[in-house]
């Protein structure tokens, strides 16, 4: 009797389990066939409500981008080829437990506020659960040195579709981006939301005490104004290379050399250290820039015979 129930609790609680492992399936939350191609992750980064006035829907941040084929590599000892495990370790006791450590802010040298988990699960804003719409732009107002991260604002339940499609079909209508705020990774951020296709795609910010001006950068700069003819060969050289944005184009040609690296190193072939690459020792500027364009003359116009097809 006892093995029965036993099974009988098994039996249920993979029933129970199994509507949230379809609900996932349906919604793509799940890595596909080649481990390397990226895929939305299975749990969300926030979830909580938008609001936009007195409509609101639950929503679900999800990253969308992924790094999990990366190549990492971890820290370990050449003599036993065990991993390195980095223990915190206190100046004057030696090694402590990461579980009793508490956060502290450096007010002067060697001098800190201590803050325990509670005070700082005590900081609530309303942001914490939920993304207010507070004002509509336009996506040319925003410069570009303002957009960080790129998230999918998923709906978070089926209930909450209708009110979700509204507010997207009224930014995708009205070509707005809708500008909110919300609390992630233990700061509040400023988000962009952005009607794409049958969803939104919310954009976090940077803040304006995060980013440096150009000004200020570009300031050491001479302002004298380059030669009228270099600039016209220089032109030329971009018409020859002008094209449109193809990312699948593009690859990390380092991390390729590192798989192959570390697949030969695995095989056991003895690694050839490849001979540095020649620097073509142009020091003229308008030399450099006349040789550019009759290397790039005989490769023909690529923009030009893709634009004709």
């Amino acid at each position: 009797m006892a093995a029965k129930k036993a099974a009988r609790k098994t039996s249920s609680a993979k029933r129970r389990k199994a509507p949230s492992h379809r609900a996932a399936l349906e919604r793509g939350h799940h890595k596909p066939a080649n481990a390397n191609e990226p895929h939305l992750s299975s749990r969300p980064v926030w979830q909580g409500n938008l609001r936009l006035s007195l409509v609101s829907c639950p929503v679900a941040l999800y990253g969308a981008t992924d790094r999990s084929s990366d190549i990492s590599f971890h820290l370990l000892n050449p003599q036993t080829n065990n991993r390195i495990r980095m223990i915190p370790t206190d100046p004057d006791t030696g090694p402590v437990e990461r579980a009793d450590l508490v956060k502290g802010y450096e007010i002067s040298k060697n001098q800190y506020v201590v803050l325990s988990n509670e005070e700082l699960g005590a900081v609530k804003l309303e942001t914490t659960k939920n993304i207010e719409i507070e004002r509509f732009v336009d996506e040319n107002d925003i410069d570009r040195l303002y957009w960080n991260v790129p998230y999918y604002l998923l709906p978070g339940d089926k209930a909450g579709t209708d009110a979700y499609g509204v507010i997207r079909e009224a930014l995708a209508e009205t070509g707005r981006i809708a500008l909110g705020r919300v609390v992630m990774h233990g700061r509040e951020r400023l988000v962009a939301l952005e009607p794409r296709g049958k969803g939104i795609i919310a954009y976090t910010l940077r803040m304006g005490d995060e980013v440096v001006q150009p000004r200020d950068a570009f300031e050491d700069i001479p302002a004298a104004r380059p030669e009228k003819q270099m600039v016209e060969i220089a032109r030329k050289i971009i018409e020859q290379q002008e094209g449109p944005f193809e990312p699948d184009q593009f690859e990390d040609r380092y991390e390729n050399a590192l798989r192959d690296l570390i697949r030969r190193k695995q095989k056991g072939e003895k690694l050839i250290t490849a001979e540095p690459v020649e620097e073509d020792n142009v020091i003229d500027l308008m030399q450099a820039l006349k040789k550019s364009l009759k290397v790039r003359g005989g490769a023909g116009h690529p923009a030009a015979k893709r634009k004709a097809r």
